[in-house]
């Protein structure tokens, strides 16, 4: 059976790597806010039943985490009435809807690794609106498979792997936080995930009759700091150095070669994150077989793949 695939958030870093995972299930339509209007939920609804979709796959979100503290009305209308608009036309049609959700929806207080029936906790407006998305979806009735995941990065796009290398090329030294913990996942990880969760689910629709529906988290495997994170970038990129790069972006030497930790306290934001955002993998193994990498193996496949 052949899919139709309506892939939200198609510029993001998850979304971008998506139509590519995704194309060989059937036929894509990758839309981003030039095409829509996510804060307009009629503007959504109008979309997914133009287009009919079986599978949305829901990459936008509102990720600005700190301007979301003075920008709640902003965060919510992207990351809950959108996803709760395209849950209720799920719900209408048939279709699966797969959402990628975050770690911010817990405190970070837990000592281990948080599973999906530990209790929420969002410390910010982000974390708070995500959390009301996830809601919003598994209360509407339609079939989900919602994905938590922590520390995403890419080779393209705004996140933490690039703006490390830029302030290598700047500075002599980087100051990252060494007190909160986490899982760095490439969002290429991600996608090939998606194909493989959705392939697994069409064959079991075939047999069951329905959808299969729940919350996973999916990360790369081990943990690290945000300084641990930007010292393996400085030492992966340098070991590197010998590849003939295509950019300038990731080609030549960093200026810094060492990375000095400093506490949150050090380094105030206006929203709070997490110590903790270490998740488990383990439903999500069991359920589709997926377990993806180490998180520093991950971290030299992507900076491998920017210089090829």
């Amino acid at each position: 059976m052949s899919l139709r695939l309506l892939i939200t958030g198609a510029n993001g870093q998850v979304g971008w790597h998506l139509q590519r995972t995704l194309a060989p299930l059937g036929e894509v339509m990758a839309i981003d806010v030039e095409q829509v209007d996510l804060t307009d939920s009629d503007a959504v609804a109008r979309t997914v039943r133009e287009f009919a979709p079986d599978v949305i796959a829901n990459a936008a979100a509102y990720t600005a985490v700190d301007k979301a503290e003075s920008e709640l009305d902003l965060a919510r209308a992207i990351n809950v009435a959108a996803p709760a608009r395209m849950a209720e036309e799920c719900s209408r049609s048939g279709a699966l809807l797969m959402h990628y959700s975050t770690d911010y929806v817990y405190d970070g207080s837990k000592p281990g690794p948080y599973d999906e029936r530990d209790a929420t906790g969002p410390l910010s407006v982000y974390g708070q609106t995500k959390l009301e998305g996830d809601q919003a979806i598994m209360a509407s009735g339609c079939a989900y498979i919602i994905l938590r995941t922590t520390w995403v990065y890419d080779i393209r796009g705004k996140n933490f792997l690039r703006t490390v290398l830029r302030l290598a090329r700047e500075k002599e030294e980087l100051r990252m936080v060494g007190d909160q913990f986490g899982a760095p996942t490439w969002a290429r990880g991600l996608a090939e995930s998606a194909a493989i969760i959705l392939a697994r689910s069409l064959e079991r629709k075939s047999v069951a009759g329905s959808w299969q529906s729940g919350l996973f988290h999916l990360t790369a495997a081990g943990r690290t700091s945000w300084a641990g994170f930007a010292q393996a970038i400085l030492e992966d990129y340098d070991a590197l150095l010998d590849w003939p790069a295509e950019t300038g972006e990731f080609g030549g030497e960093l200026k810094a070669k060492r990375v000095i930790e400093i506490t949150s306290d050090q380094y105030q934001t206006p929203a709070r994150r997490p110590r903790n955002s270490v998740l488990s993998n383990a439903k999500i193994l069991a359920a589709f077989g997926i377990a993806l990498p180490d998180w520093r193996a991950q971290l030299q496949l992507a900076l491998q793949d920017a210089i090829r």
